[in-house]
């Protein structure tokens, strides 16, 4: 029997003060002044004509992620999150976060982002090193990287994540180790720590430049998760670390299947349908022009179709096999509507790899399994 799992809401601001070159997500280069009235009108149709799919559910987190979220002036979150609470049901302790580049912040802008209703923030750092920073394309130094989280504490945002990157052009595990221990210094709630990899439609993907050998990047990770455990961070997630109770809300809610709304240019969304047992996804017209153009009606669609009971498995297990935690046989039927029987088999294939483990009710992966996350997919594909 199917259950309805969460519902979370994703807004995507697709523009950047400048396109990073490892960068494949859907943001654009400001060549001029960013239509933030235009875009608003275009969001705020968008989510009304949106909500009628989810017959009243209560919205539990609020994503605004991008591109730069923080090159929106707080009013304009305000107006949104306003708007979201007229048409909608929020819940009373909703984790509404919204990503931010530290070029783009400062005290005035931190204590309006506050006021306008946001309690978590995702910093995009990925180095304290200058020369990092700026063979990534960053449009911040290291000083502004550390002054926008004593900032955002000081404004009074007790949840932030700082994200990091390691096996950079030329990094070396010290280098890693030395951004860990500022980064944790800074005393977030959260870490997401991951890999740079060159993406296809990237710069980096057409021009690749010289990224460290196996064994220094081996070395480099094995170094942060040490420096991560000392500090009392969970890793919860393959490329998430949080204090105890302090995962991302949002984030999990995606990882064990949940359900979310996408409003925005290029956002994606989840539906499930208990009645018809179908789960739907659905992705909006990349291109920010022609989003505020199509934001009325089913041209606002650039994606719409249901999910067919094979492609389910796959799409199940690509996202809960990251959390350590992994899953249970009730939450595979509860949110896919299958048998759990259609999975086994090859559940215990894996098993007898030394992949994965079933333990406690759950299944999840061995440290091994998470290594080789790509080869266990390969038994449902």
């Amino acid at each position: 029997m199917m259950f309805m799992p969460p519902l979370g809401l994703y807004v995507h601001i697709p523009w950047c003060v400048r396109k990073c070159p490892y960068c494949d997500f859907n943001s654009h280069e400001l060549k001029q002044m960013m239509p933030e009235d235009d875009y608003l009108q275009a969001l705020s149709t968008d989510l009304a004509q949106d909500l009628q799919l989810t017959a009243g559910r209560k919205i539990e987190t609020v994503f605004f992620g991008g591109g730069t979220p923080s090159l929106l002036q707080p009013s304009t979150i305000h107006h949104f999150l306003q708007t979201l609470r007229d048409l909608s049901d929020v819940a009373a302790d909703a984790e509404i976060t919204l990503e931010a580049n530290p070029g783009t912040l400062d005290a005035e802008k931190l204590d309006g982002l506050l006021a306008a209703g946001v309690n978590r923030l995702s910093i995009g750092i990925q180095s304290f090193n200058d020369h990092h920073l700026e063979s990534l394309g960053r449009i911040h130094k290291s000083d502004q990287a550390i002054n926008a989280a004593v900032m955002a504490r000081k404004a009074g945002f007790r949840n932030f994540n700082l994200d990091l990157m390691f096996g950079l052009p030329g990094q070396i595990p010290e280098e890693v180790v030395d951004d860990l221990l500022r980064a944790t210094g800074l005393q977030p709630s959260h870490l997401s720590f991951y890999q740079l990899t060159l993406e296809p439609n990237t710069l980096f993907f057409r021009f690749p430049p010289a990224l460290p050998d196996d064994d220094v990047l081996w070395s480099s990770q094995q170094a942060g998760f040490a420096v991560l455990e000392q500090c009392g961070f969970e890793h919860y997630e393959v490329s998430a670390w949080a204090l105890p109770g302090m995962a991302c809300r949002h984030n999990l809610n995606y990882w064990q299947f949940g359900d979310y709304l996408g409003v925005g240019a290029g956002a994606h969304g989840k539906l499930t349908d208990l009645d018809s047992g179908l789960i739907l996804r659905y992705a909006k017209q990349k291109h920010p022009q022609r989003y505020m153009m199509m934001s009325g009606g089913r041209q606002r669609f650039d994606v719409y179709h249901h999910v067919s009971s094979e492609q389910l498995p796959l799409e199940f297990l690509m996202n809960h096999l990251r959390l350590r935690g992994g899953f249970s046989e009730q939450s595979f039927s509860g949110t896919t509507g299958l048998s759990f029987s259609v999975i086994r088999e090859s559940l215990e294939e894996c098993q007898s790899l030394g992949l994965m483990v079933q333990e406690q009710g759950a299944w999840r992966c061995t440290g091994k399994g998470w290594l080789f996350l790509d080869d266990i997919l390969c038994h449902f594909a």
